[in-house]
């Protein structure tokens, strides 16, 4: 009996630990580890033409009040960095997003782990549909954290590839 209770006891908390790693948000995003939680990061932007962008399907996979934003060269051409909430990235890009179509792929990942933090620069190309031309390369440095059941994406920017701007041959390797 003593075999068959341990046997049981073992058994449930294998099928508890088992549950306790698959956190999925409701769009079925597995959000319990980092690849989950990056190809999620990648698959919420990526919309064929005429799709809409889900900013709420988004916003589960950040941290409330989270903030984005992006380096590049102003029309005199000067560094700038725009940032801003994730609502407002969504307010300024998503109509175009799907009026031209957007299909982003991390192509490469370097990470840095302390204790339950996170940060990834995740090199991407970007492309108006699966397989086309990219039309634009960089790095996205993401800050994460760990609540020890799921990630949560703490913030965001990225920078695009640019004549003055090569990506390192570091942040090229395949992953």
């Amino acid at each position: 009996m003593k075999k068959l209770a341990a046997l049981t006891l073992f058994f449930t908390i294998g099928l508890l630990q088992f549950a306790a790693a698959q956190v999925l948000t409701q769009y079925g995003d597995n959000v319990s580890t980092l690849d989950g939680i990056m190809k999620a990061y990648y698959d919420v932007v990526t919309v064929k033409k005429g799709e809409k962008v889900s900013y709420e399907r988004d916003s589960l996979l950040h941290i409330a009040d989270a903030h984005v934003g992006s380096a590049g060269l102003n029309k005199e051409g000067k560094i700038k960095f725009h940032y801003m909430t994730l609502k407002e990235y969504h307010r300024l890009s998503d109509a175009s997003l799907s009026r031209d179509g957007f299909d982003e792929k991390e192509i490469s990942r370097k990470v840095e782990k302390f204790g339950s933090i996170y940060h990834v620069f995740s090199t991407y190309e970007s492309r108006n549909v699966a397989g086309g031309p990219i039309i634009e390369r960089g790095i996205n440095s993401i800050e994460l954290f760990n609540d020890g059941t799921r990630f949560w994406i703490l913030a965001w920017f990225f920078d695009g590839e640019r004549k003055d701007n090569p990506i390192p041959k570091e942040y090229l390797e395949k992953l």
